[in-house]
């Protein structure tokens, strides 16, 4: 995917004034660092003392350390798996190669790789993941828990392949920030889990070309921060990123400068990027995590050294972390609300270990659990070590007496019924930031789920470039559970990550469960001048979700309703009886539709798509989407009316 020059036009035009000059200056600065790049200060004695605390890996579960293991063991025998795409070539990996595509990335001066075109590059998501060498922190969290050296000399194998065919400012891997921010937090933590190895100081301090790696990712993040409207979990990756290095291989004349930069840029845009109720400004459930474990992990890095860390930063990671544990389901899992890429900031543990289950492990850790948290019952390796270099510090603040359910500035509210049932409600902005790059034109759309089972899904994300058709699907309006109107989304999109127009929501009515009735009302004004309102009410006693549309005039309406991947529908007229398994138990629903529209069921169509379901980034399956077409409701006309009702 190229950028036309509209685009870029676009673009500009959501940039304030102050972002467009610090732009201008970054371009100035790579002509000249193309001709002349930077050369690092040698340095000689540099010492790494930031270690895990004695008992720390000793803490570690056994069932957690076996799937590590295992992992590990995988990965060995060179078998991986990015973005739903299997590679059996990680013994030696071709670090430019995208074997989704076949292509491999052209050499040159990073800055002239066009890495957006697919024709050219190959899928960069494909390219840039296993260059965030989180694969190897599971390796040498592997030699750390087991002490075997197999997996040591795996990860230093790796490394110095790395370093000798990623010059620094050559290639793909030096385009894009967040990659260099990650991959320097990952760095720390080989160094940290390979402690205990022999060729430890040979692979980092010691060794003249990882010094000179480490010194180009930190003037790079130094030079180049996202910046304006795309300071979003971008920065937080770049400013975590730093402040680990700064602090973990504080070896050079600039790391204090560095460290309090980071420090400074970490606090401002966590807070930045935070709701107040704890909940990400992007929307985006994911990304929710993914700042969040980068937060953890700089704060970590920061105690384990004695470098002062701001209290709001402490303050913004609780918050975020109650808010975490108030809206997941009864499974812990959050919303599947806007972009999501299955980005992780720190990872040292196998496959099977749960994400989020693992956040709120280590919140309970850090921070202490409130009483209305849902129990934690897996385990995780991250969380002891993690944990380990923590400083305990409780911010001043109070915490939730109860579990939330509204959060007002974000817009979202959680209705819950017996049985497991779980509704989240759409009424909060459309993004975050002018661009509002992770956002999807989803205003006023309700997820459904029953026990943990996706029953009304968000269809999720699937890519972010080379398939524009797939892009656009994903985010759309009809790729949600809401309304249509007249063909078009509520919100307009300029381009991949891009939104010109953006839809404003209001929430009306936010009443969680008084008497046994849950109810949330909405509208939006993405259709203006017409308006969409939205009334769900959840009856516990009956089981029943009610969910009533209102939008007058004669135009075209098309009504969604996308099932989760493991939903059976049988539809007759406007009725669908739902189907699926849980837990060996067969469980049902009913789906009343509303009659003034005529419905039919939709299942891996292609052109154009519709009815599918992406469980994570790179994958997608067929899933069925009941869609009703006809047009608005005249004045005085009874609003469209759905109702879902649960049997036992």
């Amino acid at each position: 995917m190229t950028m036309s020059a509209g685009w870029y036009l676009r673009r500009l035009s959501r940039m304030e004034p102050g972002e467009i000059g610090g732009r201008v200056g970054d371009a100035v600065r790579r002509r000249r660092w193309r001709s002349a790049p930077p050369d690092y200060p040698r340095v000689t004695g540099g010492r790494f003392t930031s270690v895990l605390p004695a008992g720390a890996l000793a803490s570690v579960p056994p069932d957690a350390a076996k799937r590590l293991v295992a992992d590990a063991d995988r990965l060995m025998a060179g078998h991986g798996e990015f973005f739903g795409v299997e590679r059996d070539d990680l013994v030696a990996p071709d670090w430019w190669y995208d074997p989704k595509t076949g292509r491999r990335a052209p050499w040159g001066y990073a800055f002239d790789v066009p890495y957006r075109d697919e024709e050219v590059v190959g899928d960069i998501k494909q390219i840039w993941e296993p260059s965030r060498h989180q694969y190897l922190t599971v390796l040498a969290a592997a030699y750390a828990v087991t002490g075997d050296e197999r997996y040591a000399e795996r990860v230093a194998e790796h490394l110095r392949s790395w370093w000798a065919g990623n010059a620094p400012l050559r290639g793909v891997h030096w385009i894009s920030g967040i990659e260099l921010g990650i991959r320097l937090l990952s760095w720390v933590w080989i160094r940290r889990l390979l402690d205990g190895w022999p060729g430890a100081a040979g692979l980092f301090e010691d060794n003249p070309v990882a010094v000179n790696q480490i010194w180009h990712h930190q003037r790079w993040l130094a030079a180049f921060p996202s910046r304006g409207s795309s300071a979003n979990n971008h920065v937080i990756a770049e400013a975590a990123g730093q402040l680990a290095a700064a602090c973990a291989f504080g070896w050079f004349p600039t790391s204090r400068r560095w460290r309090a930069d980071a420090l400074r840029s970490l606090s401002r845009h966590l807070r930045s990027n935070t709701f107040l109720s704890g909940l990400n400004r992007e929307l985006a459930s994911e990304y929710h995590g993914l700042v969040l474990e980068l937060g953890l992990a700089a704060v970590a890095e920061a105690d384990a050294v004695g470098v002062p860390v701001p209290p709001t930063v402490r303050l913004v990671l609780l918050r975020m972390t109650d808010a975490l544990a108030a809206v997941v389901d009864d499974r812990l899992r959050p919303p599947r609300q806007g972009d999501a890429d299955d980005g992780h900031g720190l990872v040292v543990d196998g496959a099977g270990t749960d994400r989020w289950g693992s956040l709120l492990a280590t919140g309970d850790a850090v921070f202490g659990r409130l009483d209305w948290w849902p129990v934690v019952t897996g385990t995780d390796v991250r969380t002891p070590l993690l944990a380990s270099l923590v400083r305990p510090t409780a911010p001043a603040v109070t915490r939730p007496a109860e579990r939330p359910a509204h959060f007002a500035d974000a817009g979202m509210t959680v209705l819950r019924g017996p049985g497991g049932i779980w509704c989240r409600c759409d009424g909060g902005p459309h993004g975050f930031l002018s661009i509002a790059a992770h956002a999807h034109a989803d205003a006023l759309s309700v997820e459904v789920r029953h026990d943990g089972v996706d029953v009304l899904a968000d269809p999720g994300t699937f890519c972010y470039h080379g398939q524009p058709e797939w892009r656009r699907y994903f985010r759309s309006t009809l790729g949600h559970n809401t309304l249509e109107w007249d063909g078009a989304d509520q919100s307009a999109s300029g381009g991949p990550f891009l939104w010109t127009r953006q839809a404003r929501t209001r929430v009306l009515v936010a009443d969680p469960g008084s008497e046994g009735v849950a109810r949330w009302c909405a509208e939006h004004d993405g259709y203006q001048p017409a308006t969409h309102r939205r009334r769900v009410e959840l009856t516990g006693a009956e089981r029943e979700l009610r969910v009533v549309d209102e939008i007058r005039g004669d135009r075209p309406v098309r009504l969604a309703f996308h099932l989760g991947p493991a939903i059976g529908a049988d539809l007759s007229g406007n009725r669908a009886v739902l189907t699926w398994s849980r837990d060996g138990e067969d469980r049902s629903a009913v789906l009343d539709l509303p009659g003034q529209l005529s419905w039919r069921a939709h299942r891996g169509e292609t052109e154009p798509p519709l009815g599918w379901y992406s469980a994570g980034f790179g994958r997608k399956e067929p899933a069925t989407t009941l869609v009703g077409t006809g047009t608005g409701l005249a004045e005085g006309a009874e609003g469209f009316v759905t109702v879902l009702t649960f049997h036992d």
